[in-house]
């Protein structure tokens, strides 16, 4: 009995990340949390030496405080961790979490070295959700050609 005969949501092949993720809606959710706590958690590790005490690294990039960005990376990542699991669920996404991880720590770690204005923000979550979202498009469209191949009769020669 293997880890796909019990339901994961697919074969289990460590050099295969790109399967349908099925299953019940808990797994979903514990997987979008999951990948949203690791890219704020990954962009706060990566900028703590512009956010600690001056004698650890160089003297803080701006003031203010830290916990908006971090609540604010913390949504957008569980935005973004939604669109890709839902398509994820139907058709075979490639590395879904690698691109939810490094998007929210790349705007995560700007952020908190940067302190920018909400607009700014935005425009950071914005650039995030357009690459998640062509992310989507190239799975799904992938996987029409896949299902267009498989209908087409073969060819006789």
């Amino acid at each position: 009995m293997s880890i796909g005969d019990v339901g994961w949501g697919g074969p289990f092949d460590p050099e295969n990340d790109e399967f349908v993720r099925g299953g019940p809606w808990w797994r979903h959710a514990l997987w979008v949390a999951g990948v949203t706590a690791a890219g704020v958690a990954l962009g706060w590790l990566g900028s703590l030496f512009r956010i600690g005490p001056e004698e650890y690294g160089l003297p803080p990039a701006a003031p203010g405080a830290l916990w908006p960005y971090l609540a604010v990376w913390s949504a957008i990542g569980l935005g973004l961790a939604s669109v890709v699991r839902s398509v994820a669920v139907r058709v075979p996404v490639y590395a879904p979490s690698e691109v939810v991880i490094g998007s929210v720590l790349i705007g995560t770690r700007l952020s908190l070295g940067w302190r920018p204005e909400p607009l700014e923000v935005a425009a950071l979550a914005l650039a995030a959700l357009v690459l998640v979202a062509l992310w989507c498009v190239v799975a799904l469209r992938g996987a029409v050609v896949v299902r267009r191949k498989q209908a087409m009769p073969p060819a006789d020669h």
